[in-house]
């Protein structure tokens, strides 16, 4: 007589188990996210963990640790967000929009791969052989030295890897993998998190470099199992701009390099190109200024990156105003607007007060306080400030600027792109002039606003 299957509960956004479903899941919160799993059988369980092996306890100090060897993929912004390239044995899920251009990324970075006759292998479980070979006509790629396979079981797959031994493999995508162990339809949790582990399990004990394909839910977050992302060694999302023309990769997971870093590309007929100065990308600015228009200076990953904020101050038609932030924390815009009031003698208690960041960058620093709290003020007293001047620094709830982490790099690129005033931290106040940008430290809020009336005044 057949074994009964084994069942549990797992929530999709945190991983959590449960005994029996339930409408909450506890852990994280989330309604509607426990959904049934069908566990794997005694004879399947794995042996080994995520890392492919198991190992002998040893000491910390007698563990190798040689530097991990890269491979180059041919595009500086994919290698800047990956840490410095593609590291042997890594497993990377890409996630993003349909459209964004992940299998485009993908495709043209085994092919300037296979140019170095290193062996790459391209997995598709959702387009044809056909499709991809339509897409990399239409790139111009070179494709002689790329070899493909339509699968989507799991243990085909890793029967053909070590058969053909690749350095670098393509799965397109994970959500379409499944594993004969597991008694699930292809998508589901349990099906996600087993073909995941299985390999990544081929990937470390092989040495091979994994890409993973992975779709978006609808508010732009990785769909599958949260145990997915612990699995995997960087996780990085491509999403485009306010402008179509421009996709924006970054890296949200990364064991290898540094999280929050940022690859810019732009979408051309002949796939995606770099962008090697992406604050003038972000920087297209009308050539009379505005009011409530200012520019800040942004730390992303290992970077400086000029953007430019936007806010509009408009007298309420109703009772209640509204405080809209897009691209901006929404606690933090009520915040700064407290301590304008407390600090600076400026209410906006009666007006409607709206903040944008150009370009569609979602900024997660806190050095774009001065910026927004400058633009509130240009909008509220209708007097524009100057083209050529940038803002950045924390602001507390004392009222004091705090200075923020690389102010000299953040000067310098400001002085590249011909900005000749500089609103800055006292903290940040650099050692040595900077040739052509006159920089003004201030310490409080109320200092900042004696600045701005004179910088309206020019």
């Amino acid at each position: 007589m057949a074994k009964k299957s084994k069942t549990a509960f797992v929530c999709t956004e945190c991983g959590a188990d449960y005994p029996r479903w339930t409408g909450q899941c506890t852990a994280c919160g989330q309604w509607n996210t426990v959904k049934e799993v069908q566990l794997s059988s005694a004879g399947s369980t794995r042996s080994s963990g995520y890392a492919g092996s198991r190992s002998e306890v040893q000491y910390l100090s007698d563990v190798d640790i040689a530097q991990a060897e890269r491979i180059f993929t041919g595009l500086k912004e994919f290698d800047r967000v990956l840490g410095g390239g593609i590291v042997k044995g890594s497993v990377v899920l890409i996630g993003g929009a349909p459209g964004a251009g992940k299998s485009t990324i993908l495709l043209q970075t085994i092919a300037n791969i296979a140019l170095s006759d290193i062996s790459v292998l391209y997995v598709s479980g959702e387009e044809s052989l056909q499709q991809i070979a339509e897409r990399a006509h239409r790139l111009n790629l070179r494709t002689d030295n790329i070899k493909m396979l339509a699968e989507t079981s799991v243990q085909q797959i890793t029967q053909t890897l070590e058969t053909e031994q690749p350095q670098v493999v393509i799965i397109d995508s994970i959500q379409v993998m499944f594993s004969a162990d597991t008694d699930s339809a292809p998508g589901s949790v349990s099906q996600v998190r087993e073909s995941a582990s299985l390999l990544t399990q081929f990937a470390k004990r092989h040495q091979v470099s994994i890409f993973m394909v992975g779709h978006v839910t609808k508010d732009q977050s990785l769909a599958g199992p949260m145990t997915l992302s612990h699995i995997v060694d960087a996780q990085v999302v491509l999403s485009s701009t306010d402008d179509a023309r421009f996709r924006v990769l970054r890296s949200d997971k990364n064991r290898f390099g540094s999280v929050g870093e940022l690859g810019f590309f732009a979408m051309e007929s002949t796939g995606l190109k770099e962008v090697s100065n992406p604050s003038a990308m972000f920087l297209s600015r009308a050539d009379k200024p505005s009011p409530g228009s200012v520019v800040t200076v942004l730390w992303e990953g290992t970077r400086p990156l000029l953007v430019e904020i936007q806010a509009l101050v408009t007298e309420s038609q109703y009772g209640n105003p509204r405080r809209l932030a897009v691209g901006l924390d929404q606690n933090r815009l009520a915040m700064l607007l407290a301590v304008l009031a407390r600090h600076g003698g400026v209410f906006t208690g009666n007006d409607e007060i709206y903040t944008n960041v150009v370009g569609g960058i979602k900024v997660s620093e806190t050095s774009s306080d001065m910026a927004i709290l400058v633009g509130i003020v240009s909008s509220l007293k209708d007097r524009v400030m100057p083209l050529q001047a940038v803002f950045f620094g924390e602001i507390g709830l004392n009222g004091e600027i705090r200075p923020v982490a690389n102010g000299q790099a953040r000067l310098n690129e400001a002085a590249k792109h011909g900005f000749k005033r500089a609103v800055i931290p006292k903290g940040n106040k650099p050692r040595q002039q900077i040739a052509g940008l006159k920089v003004d430290a201030v310490s409080n809020v109320q200092e900042l606003l004696d600045v701005i009336q004179e910088l309206q005044g020019e």
